[in-house]
């Protein structure tokens, strides 16, 4: 799996870096952006193959993205997994009820992450 393209859209600059030095450690291309507007110009020129998507970022957040790129038939095949630092009773049901095909919760696990990703390119 390694050589996939991943885009990660976090608003937290530490939580970009973090994921973004473990993937890239795992032979990933990996693409980064801070807003859904940042994300969609992003797959304008590079479509990922998987996308990790926070919840709660600034104008558009994470679900509403997620619905309009599993909506549109361009990039309705990108997997899409839910991140988010505030874990409630219900948002990984919101999640997946939006499009995403799975939900980690924050802090990231920087054992965990690799192979949840392949897990995810897997499915």
């Amino acid at each position: 799996m390694a050589g996939e393209t991943i885009l990660i859209v976090d608003d937290n600059a530490v939580n970009l870096k973090l994921a973004k030095v473990l993937l890239v450690k795992e032979g990933y291309e990996v693409k980064t952006a801070a807003d859904a507007e940042e994300a969609l110009k992003s797959i304008e020129t590079t479509k990922p193959r998987l996308i990790l998507m926070d919840i709660q970022l600034p104008g558009m957040d994470g679900l509403e993205l997620t619905r309009r790129l599993k909506a549109a038939p361009e990039t309705n095949d990108i997997r899409i997994v839910a991140l988010t630092a505030y874990a409630m009773k219900g948002d990984e049901e919101k999640a997946k009820a939006a499009g995403c095909d799975g939900y980690i919760t924050k802090p990231l696990d920087t054992q965990a992450l690799p192979g949840l990703i392949v897990e995810f390119l897997k499915k």
